[in-house]
């Protein structure tokens, strides 16, 4: 009987020993990484009711743009060459800046001049088809008189269509504010990607500072490392002179990438969100939907 006590006694010791070296089940750990905002990034754009803002309409979300072209009269700037427009009245503090072409490639720099050898606002536009994907954004111009460039730094075979205009309080910038649901900061070398289904046609986007320069890249993906539009910013001042934007997405796996390509001491806030809601048919679903369960 001691005997068998004894073994008993070995048994036990041998399995508590092996409950000794069981590593603990560690929790997960809720670190930035491991935070990752491009669930709920999806998750909000899929619903496009969430937030206190919200996409347009098809009707009056597309129909700003088609009035600013027909009621406009669009220069055309030749491949390799410049073109200018002066605003002197100091009363205007922003400027609609609208690029197309008949479909081919378009490539422009778009800079803003304040007085000699003052460059405040600069982009380099690049877009794939400047039919299908229009270029639209709204720079600010405070404290006048102002000039905006637009050099076309395609070959001669590649014009452009170019409106530049006063931008009215109730206009451009003031519709891309009203769908804004929520900001985001871009820390320097840093980047934030926002998918969006394919009922999205268009996509509001808006960036600046707390009064730092604003250096950032903003490209539009459709498939992998294929850039269907692809613009460089740079602002002295991302709160005097904000950017806004609209980025058309026909078609659908359209994510839209924004890289803070400053150092880590100059971060931007950034929105980006559903401008225009289709139904207009024009694009059919092919059943891609990035970032959501079927």
């Amino acid at each position: 009987p001691n005997i068998m006590k004894f073994t008993a006694a070995l048994a036990l010791a041998a399995i508590n020993g092996a409950n000794a070296f069981v590593a603990p089940q560690a929790k997960p750990a809720t670190t930035q990484l491991a935070m990752s905002d491009y669930s709920v990034n999806t998750s909000v754009r899929d619903n496009v009711d969430v937030g206190v803002g919200g996409p347009l309409s098809s009707g009056v979300g597309g129909r700003d743009l088609a009035e600013i072209w027909d009621n406009s009269s669009p220069v055309i700037v030749q491949g390799g060459s410049l073109r200018t427009w002066s605003f002197a009245n100091p009363a205007i503090e922003s400027v609609q800046v609208l690029l197309k072409t008949e479909g081919r490639p378009l490539d422009a720099d778009v800079e803003l001049w304040q007085g000699p050898d003052n460059t405040p606002h600069k982009m380099r536009v690049y877009v794939e088809d400047g039919a299908l994907r229009t270029f639209n954004a709204v720079i600010g111009t405070p404290r006048g008189p102002n000039t905006v460039a637009i050099r076309n730094i395609g070959q001669l075979e590649f014009p452009l269509d170019a409106v530049v205009r006063p931008d009215r309080d109730d206009g451009l910038a003031a519709n891309i504010a009203s769908v804004a649901q929520r900001s985001e900061t871009i820390q320097g070398g840093a980047l934030r990607t926002y998918p969006f289904n394919p009922t999205v046609d268009s996509v509001a986007i808006i960036l600046k500072t707390d009064g730092r320069p604003l250096n950032a890249r903003i490209e539009l993906l459709q498939g992998p490392n294929n850039n269907k539009q692809v613009v460089e910013l740079y602002t002295e001042d991302g709160l005097d002179r904000p950017f806004f934007a609209i980025v058309e997405t026909p078609g659908s796996g359209n994510v839209v990438r924004v890289v803070n390509t400053a150092p880590v001491e100059f971060p931007l806030y950034a929105s980006v969100d559903a401008y225009r809601v289709g139904g207009d048919g024009d694009w059919a679903d092919d059943g891609l939907m990035i970032g959501r369960a079927f």
